[in-house]
């Protein structure tokens, strides 16, 4: 038997997504959403009456699950064939990454139904530990959402210090972050990498650091959402690169055949609105990524953001100093000019990304040169300021000590 599942953008019935009797999945637009907009759910699945078919519509739906170990944990507690992304999005697919909502056939999402349950600090505490067994809170049906990515997250509201549980397909406003086991301090690893990028000018969003009694945990306020004037929250429709591009979640990395360097810069000239300005950023995230030894900034850690007809890059997102552990890999998940390995990349790999022409070479190599230039010392400030607020570890110290390696690397 076909099994039917609809897709909503915000609130607006888009089409349905099928999973035929063989396991085979097909999406179809429904005839008025093409009469009235203008924008598809992807650039992998344009606009067009015909139905989409295989490895595309698989590739954009699995990516709005989680990856890796915490998609394992959620279909054991579900009871669920990790393979099957149609049952996962039957049962979590209600707020996912942006603005779409998976619900079963005749039942609608409801429009901003605000549910909200205040968390005290015990049973923030229960939580915490109860997303380690059941990823998401998932098999409550009154809290169907999914986020995508390897680490254990949660989808929240935050108001006046307290955390929300938002329940009844009302859009939730933070993603709530532990620490994530044998990676020492990654709460405090990732408020400091993003909070730097924004001191570098980098598009970030605004981060926090909290605690529930000891046990730290780690706040981002979702970019992929708008607060308008009557107090209520709407969603912004966004695709990571691997969605964009039909990549299978499980090839995110380049080694595994997940998309280099050039297949995300192709993507955002030929789709971005503003393709030279977006080359750019994307440009300084990646020489970001590189100064603070972030190897694990694969395509699921860009994403496009549809504020308007034709997207632009979204804030920067994941950014973790991955080189400071000693069993975490070493290796780009995106290669530079060729070399993925970080301690041999130099300023000789950043030119080759660039078209061969002198004017180019020149300016890649003062872009580089411009983030690096005073990182260390944006670093180390903000490295002091996050101790005025009580906020310490050893792990800032190591950050700055990569910074200051890498810097060495692009002889300085």
């Amino acid at each position: 038997m076909t099994r039917v599942l609809e897709v909503y953008l915000k609130d607006k019935y888009v089409g349905e997504l099928q999973q035929s009797e063989a396991g085979g999945y097909i999406f179809t637009y429904d005839e008025e959403y093409l009469e009235t907009s203008d924008i598809g759910i992807s650039i992998s699945l344009p606009l067009q009456s015909e139905p989409f078919i295989g490895k595309a519509v698989k590739a954009f739906f699995s990516g709005l699950l989680p990856d890796e170990t915490v998609r394992e944990r959620l279909a054991a507690y579900l009871g669920l064939s990790e393979q099957n992304t149609f049952s996962l999005l039957e049962a979590v697919g209600g707020d996912c990454a942006g603005a779409l909502a998976l619900y079963p056939v005749g039942q609608k999402p409801e429009k901003q139904v605000y549910k909200a349950e205040v968390l005290d600090e015990e049973n923030l505490k229960n939580v915490l530990d109860l997303i380690k067994r059941r990823p998401m809170l998932a098999g409550d049906d009154d809290y169907r959402l999914s986020l995508a990515g390897a680490q254990n997250k949660l989808a929240v509201g935050f108001k006046d210090g307290k955390v929300l549980l938002i329940k009844g397909g009302a859009p939730t406003t933070h993603i709530l972050k532990p620490v994530i086991e044998r990676v020492k301090d990654s709460t405090h690893n990732e408020l400091f990498c993003m909070r730097l990028a924004a001191l570098v000018g980098l598009d970030a969003p605004n981060t926090s650091l909290h605690y529930v009694g000891h046990t730290p945990y780690y706040l981002i306020e979702r970019y992929d959402r708008i607060y308008l004037e009557n107090g209520s929250v709407e969603r912004v429709h966004q695709e990571d690169f691997c969605q964009a591009l039909a990549i299978a979640p499980e090839m995110k990395y380049e080694k595994e055949g997940g998309p280099g360097l050039g297949e995300c810069q192709e993507l955002i000239k030929l789709y971005a609105a503003k393709p030279a300005l977006e080359q750019i950023k994307f440009t300084n995230i990646l020489i970001f990524n590189y100064l603070i030894g972030n190897a694990d900034a694969h395509a699921k850690n860009f994403s496009l953001l549809y504020n308007a007809k034709k997207p632009r890059l979204a804030p920067v997102y994941d950014l973790l100093s991955t080189i400071i552990y000693p069993d975490l890999s070493k290796k780009m998940a995106m290669a530079i000019g060729g070399q993925n390995k970080l301690d041999y990349i130099g300023m000789r790999h950043f030119e080759r990304i660039v078209p061969d022409t002198k004017v180019a070479r020149s300016l890649i190599k003062k872009q580089v040169l411009n983030m690096a230039k005073d990182l260390v010392a944006k670093a180390e400030a903000l490295r002091d300021s996050l101790k005025a607020e009580e906020i310490v570890s050893p792990v800032f110290e190591q950050i700055i000590q990569v910074i200051e390696k890498q810097r060495a690397q692009l002889n300085f």
